[in-house]
């Protein structure tokens, strides 16, 4: 494989510890790559930091931050890389080579986007630390669109919070979308997939990142991924829906914290009852007042943008 031009791309917003912990990590890789960092104008120092350890920073107003549309912005203000790592600012490495294996895939010419493994942070509650190990196992995987009949949505499988992605292949399918209010990973690789590109998933290439969600949070988080569903149903007619998918992540939610941790099971049935509730309100969105969404949702300036 030829040597690739790589760039690590970071948005940041009031995390300057996290984007610390991040950055020292990128410190130590064995990969050769230039970090940007777009931020949306934090107030706790995160900016002054980007600047003191980073030579490429942009700043841009919180209100114009958009999940796609930022990080295509990114790409098109530097377009002459050849790879487009992303990660979110929550997110670190602890292997030296994390970034390298990242790239493996990329020996294959007709791999477009490659996903990492994400390991739950050490303070993750035993909710979060399944959730990561449910979705991110070790073992790697090369994907097609042929593969859609057996592995349904998961085809299309990606996070941004650890993927990367070729620059051709992101111009070929027109660039992360500017109108989705989240998801921008999983609609690049659909239409990568469906455009004939391949999406690898990385079991060797691991970072960092969970989240301990409050219940009101995994709400308006899981109302956001249904609105992303119902606006973009192409997806899901494409590679299949999610039926069946619910029960199997409960079932393993439960054989996970098993019977010596009994006392999880009433959270973990509240909060995939509350994951369900978020979901099928977000299907009626459209008949919901903007107020509402907003307070609904987790992303909210979204409902501000012409999008929508």
């Amino acid at each position: 494989m030829a040597s690739l031009r790589v760039a690590c791309v970071i948005p940041t917003y009031n995390g300057r510890k996290d984007l610390e912990r991040l950055l020292d990590s990128l410190a130590t890789q064995t990969a050769t790559f230039d970090t940007l960092i777009v931020d949306s104008s934090s107030s706790d120092g995160t900016l002054e930091l980007a600047h003191a350890r980073c030579a490429n920073v942009l700043r841009i107003d919180s209100k114009d931050f958009n999940h796609g549309g930022t990080r295509q912005m990114m790409v098109d203000l530097h377009p002459e890389y050849d790879v487009y790592v992303y990660m979110t600012q929550d997110a670190y490495v602890e292997d030296v080579d994390a970034i390298a294996n990242i790239l493996l895939p990329f020996a294959d010419p007709k791999v477009g986007a490659v996903c990492g493994r994400q390991l739950p942070h050490k303070n993750a509650n035993l909710l979060a630390q399944h959730a990561r190990l449910f979705n991110y196992p070790p073992t790697s995987q090369i994907k097609t669109l042929a593969d859609a009949p057996v592995l349904g949505i998961k085809t299309p499988f990606m996070s941004n919070s650890f993927a990367a992605y070729r620059g051709d292949a992101l111009l070929a399918i027109g660039g992360f979308p500017r109108h989705v209010i989240l998801s921008e990973d999983m609609y690049v690789t659909a239409k990568m997939l469906i455009d004939g590109w391949k999406v690898a998933y990385e079991g060797s290439a691991v970072c960092r990142h969970s989240h301990n969600y409050s219940l009101r949070e995994e709400f308006r988080r899981y109302f956001d991924i249904g609105v992303f569903q119902s606006r973009e149903s192409w997806i899901y007619e494409t590679f299949g829906g999610i039926a069946g998918e619910g029960m199997r992540y409960v079932k393993s939610e439960l054989a996970f914290l098993g019977p010596r941790r009994f006392l999880w099971w009433p959270m973990s049935f509240v909060r995939n009852a509350v994951k369900l509730l978020a979901y099928k309100l977000s299907k009626q969105e459209k008949r919901l007042p903007t107020g509402v969404k907003k307070r609904l949702g987790m992303y909210t300036r979204y409902w501000d943008s012409p999008y929508a």
